[in-house]
């Protein structure tokens, strides 16, 4: 968190939260009523003040006043880097992908170091490139089956378990609306 929210904070401690001003989309795109946060400077701070809430939900940190976030998906968004880099909505490198699932058949998602988040759907088809059957063989058309895949993501090969929106948000102890 900045210095200076923390010196807001204690200099204000009892400011109203604020709700329904601030949401993350499904592309890792902050966005302020609605609309896409264009100024880099908002979107690095909004960022860098971004915080889990012992709740489950997220929050930004503004000064002293605590901005309630709503998830369009997931409170982290993932975009490939170069090589084997994927990095956070806010540019954090991840370090250790530790679980991945696909979701409701349709979106690709990871556990990190950070928590849960989705692979945005740009980067999907080099992500499917990683994906294999248990065995090592290429997938095919087999994906949509009950088949036992791996995503082979920085040397590991991580189990492709299947799951529903609800119950990715159960797995990852998160919740979409503040």
């Amino acid at each position: 968190m900045d210095p200076s929210v923390v010196a807001a904070m204690a200099k204000w401690p009892n400011v109203p939260d604020c709700h329904g001003w601030l949401s993350l989309d499904r592309r890792g795109q902050w966005r302020l009523q609605g609309k896409p946060v264009a100024h880099a400077g908002l979107a690095d701070f909004i960022g860098r003040n971004y915080e889990r809430h012992d709740s489950g939900a997220w929050f930004m940190q503004n000064g002293p006043q605590r901005v309630w976030v709503a998830l369009d998906a997931t409170p982290w968004v993932f975009h490939l880097g170069n090589g084997e880099t994927l990095l956070t909505h806010t540019g954090l490198a991840v370090e250790d992908a530790q679980a991945a699932w696909l979701v409701d058949g349709e979106s690709l998602c990871l556990s990190t170091e950070f928590g849960p988040g989705m692979v945005d759907d740009r980067d999907l088809p080099a992500m499917l490139e990683r994906i294999q059957t248990a065995a090592g063989g290429p997938v095919g058309e087999d994906l949509g089956s009950d088949n036992l895949f791996v995503l082979v993501w920085s040397g590991k090969k991580l189990p492709l378990q299947r799951c529903t929106t609800e119950q990715l948000r159960e797995i990852g102890s998160f919740r979409p609306m503040p």
